[in-house]
């Protein structure tokens, strides 16, 4: 449960049916099925899944001190200033994104029609676990200018609350024209910055696969400006539904953000 084959000296990374025949034949001397394995498995409560996929640099220490010691820090800090907790991401969306699954007869595989034309946009959001959603598209490259100008947004849009913004480690959030910038109105904003390499720990990035499934998957944009026109319309929806932001915070990789 804990561990891939490989860590065990078995070949390969995931456990399918096969690597777990020869952990039970190394461990207790016993040659099972491949199929009696299956059986098995499923009595115990496992079924086969699409892994998630981590990053070897991702410091399991790092993580357990952001959760346990660095994030309810931030929740205390933001109790005392009455500052809001907002979580910061940034994504593309491109004309040939094809997210999600198509229903389609055996053995046939669905075919999706979409403009031969590539173009795309950008965006950049931020949500809170009461609901909030403030985002903001954008075109070109995601470096330090469009971030200030998304954080002067922020700002602006909320003028008597500071804001704690959690980030990931971007280097354009970790710029020194940044840095100068939020230092300057440290009464209005604090950066706050997650592990490195742990995107799973943002509930933004469920937003993000949210529009990349339902905005832009679903709906083939023929334009630049349609393909902005549907992100648009789709997060405008999006922030008069704080009730479906909330359930960003009760994964259960994100739900220690929940409070």
């Amino acid at each position: 449960m804990d561990r891939n084959p490989d860590q065990l000296k078995l070949p390969g990374f995931l456990w399918t049916r096969d690597a777990v025949v020869e952990l039970i034949d190394r461990k207790f001397g016993v040659r099972l099925a491949v199929t009696t394995v299956g059986r098995y498995m499923r009595a115990w409560g496992l079924t086969p899944q699409v892994p998630a996929h981590r990053a070897f640099e991702r410091d399991p220490e790092a993580v357990r001190q952001w959760l346990e010691q660095t994030y309810p820090k931030i929740v205390a800090q933001a109790k005392r200033e009455h500052a809001l907790i907002l979580w910061q991401d940034e994504t593309g969306f491109r004309s040939q994104c094809s997210h999600g699954r198509s229903w389609s007869p055996k053995g046939q595989t669905p075919v999706v029609d979409r403009s031969g034309q590539r173009f795309g946009v950008n965006m950049s959001s931020a949500i809170g676990n009461d609901g909030a959603l403030r985002f903001m598209l954008f075109e070109g490259n995601f470096n330090q200018f469009v971030f200030i100008d998304f954080l002067e947004r922020l700002i602006k849009h909320h003028p008597d609350r500071k804001i704690s913004l959690i980030v990931d480690s971007h280097p354009s959030h970790r710029s020194k024209l940044v840095k100068q910038w939020v230092a300057e109105r440290s009464e209005r904003i604090a950066l706050h910055f997650l592990p490195g390499y742990s995107p799973d720990l943002n509930p933004v990035e469920l937003l993000n696969h949210d529009v990349k499934a339902n905005a832009v998957g679903r709906k083939r944009a023929r334009t630049l400006a349609e393909l902005k026109d549907n992100i648009t319309s789709y997060m405008n929806g999006r922030q008069k539904q704080p009730h479906i932001i909330k359930r960003f915070f009760t994964h259960p990789l994100t739900s220690y953000a929940a409070t």
